[in-house]
């Protein structure tokens, strides 16, 4: 079985694909930042809870935006399981062409994902990470550019850190465009302008490539937003760590 590690900067997703139709799937917060013998400590327990042999896995690959959890995480899964685990990044080959020596690594497993699926046509792959980004890829792999704006949990805890009155809420649809309490109002700044900002973005990309492009969402509040319209195709949660399987495959 092959285990596939999503480090984030807000989580660190986890998914043992068990074959092609099952995936067992859970997160650890990235922070704080633990040491390597506290992630051996913890990862040596995490298996047992999801009913999954953890002397099954023979093949893990870690895909990190948090280089200082990278190598901490990697040996602490080496003493777990006796093997090195590959790292990739955006400098992994794969049929998927960029010319960036910026792009993290969680945007280049979701271009190769969007490439290597059943999607036709220019993708826009939308990630509600700790940072809401935007990347485009055309037919043949070339990955067109990215934006990159506050996530959605950013922007909300620096907007109730940053003031003296207002609550934490919940992200849930609001009744109406204009709420009435306080709560409402937040919700729906939050839900529906982000929405008009996705939209919009979308919109523009549309706009700029000359084509309607096949829209995929991911991450953890794209099953909120996706809902709401009808510019996002489809929400996969598992897109990012899809993508990290996929660059495994190529390079194993």
């Amino acid at each position: 079985m092959l285990l596939a590690v999503n480090i984030g900067n807000t989580n660190m997703r986890f998914a043992v694909f068990q074959d092609q139709k099952e995936t067992i799937t859970w997160t650890i917060n990235s922070k704080p930042y633990r040491t390597e013998d506290e992630l051996f400590a913890k990862f040596s327990s995490m298996y047992r809870p999801f009913g999954i042999d953890g002397s099954e896995i023979t093949d893990i690959v870690i895909g990190s935006v948090v280089p200082a959890l990278t190598i901490s995480v990697q040996n602490a899964l080496m003493k777990i399981h006796g093997f090195e685990p590959m790292i990739v990044d955006r400098n992994t080959p794969s049929p998927v062409k960029h010319s960036s020596n910026q792009m993290g690594t969680d945007l280049y497993a979701n271009a190769i994902a969007a490439h290597g699926g059943s999607y036709k046509g220019k993708k826009i792959v939308i990630d509600f990470g700790t940072a809401l980004t935007f990347l485009g890829i055309d037919e043949q792999g070339q990955v067109g550019g990215v934006v990159i704006a506050p996530g959605i949990n950013t922007a909300l805890k620096s907007l109730v850190g940053e003031t003296a009155q207002l609550p934490e809420i919940e992200l849930i649809r609001p009744q109406s465009v204009l709420g009435m309490n306080t709560e409402a109002c937040m919700q729906s700044g939050m839900v529906y302008g982000y929405l008009s900002m996705i939209e919009g973005m979308i919109d523009r990309i549309n706009q700029e490539v000359g084509e309607k492009c096949f829209v995929i969402s991911t991450g953890g509040l794209g099953g909120v937003y996706a809902p709401l319209t009808n510019k996002i195709d489809t929400d996969d949660r598992l897109h990012t760590i899809k993508g990290l399987k996929l660059l495994y495959e190529m390079n194993r």
